[in-house]
């Protein structure tokens, strides 16, 4: 993670991810600061496992289709140290994983991926990715009667009502 210095006076630096590489031999420790300073903090953290879930493949078929794809890093402030540092939590492939942080209230930023990693992402969702069929719906009457109530009736049979 990296702070740089903002000339705003609400916000006097701003955090975003600098890197996410992938090393197997790498050892997970504590996170570490690698340079301090005004101009330019860095901050390295260890120990993310990076597993791709069938049940996730429509989330990682949006992000390797998008045209860019891209890690989902989520992160928050914290106090390591005695400074506040943003520390990663959270490392993902999956759009729908980032949307589902969002909306909870997390600070997602993105980074592209390496092209052997967005090549590994498309084999994964080509092997496990199934879209769900389109279903045609018919549109109801504006002017109500028993066919807009059917169709209310069916729409809360289909989702549980």
């Amino acid at each position: 993670m990296q702070r740089k210095p903002l000339a705003s006076r609400w916000q006097p630096y701003h955090w975003s991810p600098l890197e996410v590489f992938i090393e197997p031999d790498f050892p997970a420790g504590p996170p570490r600061e690698l340079r301090g300073g005004e101009d330019d903090t860095r901050w390295l953290f260890s120990g993310f496992e990076l597993r791709l879930y069938s049940d996730e493949a429509e989330g990682y078929f949006l992000n390797a289709d998008s045209g860019a794809p891209c890690w989902f890093i989520m992160w928050r402030p914290e106090q390591l140290d005695g400074q506040e540092v943003a520390v990663p939590r959270f490392v993902t492939l999956s759009y729908n994983e980032a949307a589902r942080l969002m909306d909870g209230g997390e600070q997602v930023d993105t980074l592209p991926v390496p092209e052997w990693i967005a090549d590994h992402l498309k084999q994964f969702v080509q092997e496990w990715y199934r879209p769900e069929p389109k279903r045609k719906r018919r549109k109801p009457s504006f002017e109500g009667g028993a066919g807009v109530e059917r169709m209310a009736r069916a729409e809360g049979e289909r989702h549980g009502g």
